[in-house]
């Protein structure tokens, strides 16, 4: 079984391994059936494609890993970036392990790792946030916990989620610089950065698929 990482946005971000994989394997699971096939016919890849999620997934995991078991070759895809990074997979994965199946991947975009790299905060380590809380009370206790660290936070959000982020960090740290990656390696890519209050004060006139935030550390005493 093959990990595969796809593109974030731009179809030729695909790696030359991944391509090759993905032309030779017998099946493709992938988390978005759709968004797959765009990017095969794009790259004019013909292998199948199947559906490992977001319903029925004890079911389909159990399908998946008997064809493994059978011989066939098999490559799970996220819709976009890497598989299992805030992107359903690990049971598909884990059965995999369990059952001696190897499990090799094949590295490529991440949209966190892609934003920390043009924030221009320190970055030797980080703290990854994971997908943005929707409701006002999670999203302000896990701000509040990433506001006390000394490492940049990163978190994956929508245009709503984003916007909440930046207003509430702005009341609880007003001067921390943030950064927001939007729909990073698409023809309207864009970076923002500045404090919450500005950053959201710009995000308000414009309209953006994929938002990563990236907020810095607090600054030692």
């Amino acid at each position: 079984m093959y990990v595969v990482a796809v593109p974030i946005g731009h179809p030729d971000d695909l790696t030359l391994r991944a391509l090759a994989i993905l032309k030779s394997v017998d099946l493709i699971a992938s988390e978005d059936p759709r968004l797959t096939q765009r990017l095969l016919v794009h790259h004019r890849i013909s292998t199948t494609v199947t559906s490992y999620g977001p319903v029925n997934v004890k079911e389909k995991v159990a399908v998946l890993l008997e064809r493994v078991r059978q011989g066939a070759r098999i490559a799970l895809v996220a819709d976009r970036g890497s598989p299992l990074i805030v992107d359903p997979g690990v049971r598909l994965v884990a059965g995999a392990h369990a059952l001696g199946i190897p499990v090799i991947p094949i590295p490529g975009s991440s949209a966190g790792i892609a934003a920390l790299t043009i924030a221009g905060f320190p970055c030797e380590s980080f703290y990854f946030l994971g997908q943005l809380p929707s409701t006002g009370p999670r999203l302000s206790r896990c701000l509040t916990d990433a506001l006390k660290k000394e490492v940049p936070t990163v978190a994956y959000g929508t245009r709503t989620t984003a916007t909440r982020a930046f207003q509430t960090i702005g009341r609880l740290a007003p001067r921390r610089l943030v950064a927001a990656a939007c729909d990073m390696t698409k023809p309207n890519e864009m970076m923002i950065r500045g404090t919450a209050r500005q950053v959201s004060r710009r995000l308000c006139g414009i309209q953006r698929e994929d938002i990563t935030i990236v907020v810095s550390g607090r600054k030692r005493r």
